[in-house]
């Protein structure tokens, strides 16, 4: 039987220190985010990084966190594994977590434990990074090496020029910008950042990011002079991928824009960096700038759009096998 298994970050239990300190623990520990020498990061990580991010992060998870659906990532994950589970009613569609739960090895050991012996894994990071699509391809085959009887495995090559993706970036974007009661003067189009050093040593998450961008403008018909491409979340003080979001966003303030929208193509679920550090902070810096409206993009979340385009997605990775 092959089973379906959908492969996204994670979040913490609850928007609380205790509920952080655990998750940043193990998403900072990662090799493939932080890499840097073990004997000088691990205690910096401990004795300053997570005492004091913890709270800070608790503070911010707490503004995004529903009452009743509690962390929109974890929300729309559990979504999306419902709403692809009915495009493929004989197989098995789970989701599992790098970080948090639910953990992905113990999703693994109930699939193999249902009587699966074909896995496809669906990372759900469209462009590739060894900082996210590495890390969890890590964790994949980390818990593989725990079970006895190891299914055969496929894993999603990275997405981000597939048409089922693109199709429902171009629906996302097109829904939110019909809905809005003004007329955007720029489209800022933000993908998270890595370290330029990362880069420099061949990871290709910047030429993937690209390659979408200019797919999606030319699905758009943006003119050149309407878009700018930028990078956000940027940790620590070593330079990222630039231009960084904040920036631009300040710089078109500046110089009279008062209408932005924010397109969010790196992401798959809406999170911490799309509902809050575009929707709230950068929205602040956009404001004091000048600047008068700013709306973040919603992400591909549960679009029927983007259910499709997953589906279409493990299809052509499932040939034979579906």
């Amino acid at each position: 039987m092959t089973g379906l298994l959908l492969i996204q970050l994670g979040t913490p239990d609850a928007p609380t220190y205790r509920g952080l300190f655990p998750y940043l623990r193990q998403f900072l520990s990662d090799p493939r985010v932080i890499e840097v020498p073990r004997p000088i990061w691990l205690p910096l990580l401990y004795l300053r990084i997570l005492p004091f991010r913890s709270g800070a992060s608790a503070a911010k998870y707490a503004r995004i966190w529903d009452p009743k659906t509690g962390s929109p990532l974890l929300h729309y994950t559990v979504e999306q594994t419902k709403l692809l589970q009915e495009h493929f009613p004989s197989n098995p569609v789970k989701f599992g977590m790098i970080v948090g739960n639910p953990p992905l090895r113990d999703t693994i050991h109930d699939m193999i434990a249902g009587g699966v012996d074909k896995l496809i894994a669906m990372p759900m990071f469209p462009q590739y990074s060894a900082t996210s699509f590495a890390s969890a391809t890590d964790s994949l085959f980390k818990a593989l090496t725990k079970v006895r009887r190891v299914p055969a495995v496929r894993v999603v090559p990275p997405y981000y020029n597939h048409p089922g993706y693109l199709d429902a970036m171009e629906a996302t974007i097109r829904d939110d910008l019909a809905k809005l009661a003004w007329e955007p003067e720029h489209i800022v189009i933000s993908f998270h950042g890595i370290p330029q050093k990362y880069a420099q040593r061949g990871d290709p998450y910047a030429t993937h990011v690209v390659r979408t961008t200019q797919a999606l403008v030319k699905r758009m018909g943006w003119p050149r002079s309407y878009w700018t491409q930028t990078y956000q979340s940027r940790f620590g003080r070593s330079e990222w991928l630039k231009p960084y979001t904040d920036d631009v966003l300040a710089t078109l303030a500046k110089k009279g824009t008062k209408r932005v929208y924010v397109a969010l193509p790196g992401f798959t679920a809406d999170c911490l960096e799309t509902i809050d550090e575009i929707g709230t902070e950068s929205r602040e810096v956009f404001e004091h700038a000048g600047g008068e409206h700013l709306k973040n993009g919603t992400c591909l979340n549960a679009h029927p759009k983007w259910i499709e385009g997953m589906a279409r997605i493990l299809r052509d990775e499932g040939h034979g096998w579906l």
